[in-house]
């Protein structure tokens, strides 16, 4: 079952932290994004946090189970979604543990490409 855009809407509003957390969809699920730092995913409407020290100490009880068949299990959040506080703290804190994205490599243009082939 896909994810509904609504709960999606409804975590980061419940979140509080405006445009800083944003959602990309991907494969009829969604990844949400902190400061550009991939923090969680929203799998068949729950809400599962990447893996972290920060969920082992903020969180060390949340239910574990993979967001997708052949996943690690990663902590599900759900039973936080009322409680704002600690679900922005486990957010920022999660962030916080991640590395910065990669820069995307750089496009060969259909010139450069086209110069790379031999004449003949």
């Amino acid at each position: 079952m896909a994810t509904d855009r609504d709960f999606v809407e409804y975590v980061t509003e419940q979140v509080g932290l405006g445009d800083r957390l944003t959602s990309k969809r991907m494969f009829g699920e969604y990844a949400l994004y902190l400061d550009g730092k991939v923090v969680a995913f929203a799998c068949d409407n729950s809400l599962f946090i990447k893996p972290s020290a920060a969920a082992t100490t903020i969180a060390p009880r949340l239910p574990q189970r993979p967001p997708y068949p052949g996943a690690k299990d990663y902590p599900v959040a759900d039973e936080l979604l009322d409680d704002t506080d600690a679900l922005r703290l486990l957010i920022t804190d999660t962030a916080a543990l991640m590395p910065l994205p990669k820069p995307p490599k750089p496009r060969k243009t259909t010139a450069s490409r086209m110069r790379a082939k031999p004449p003949f």
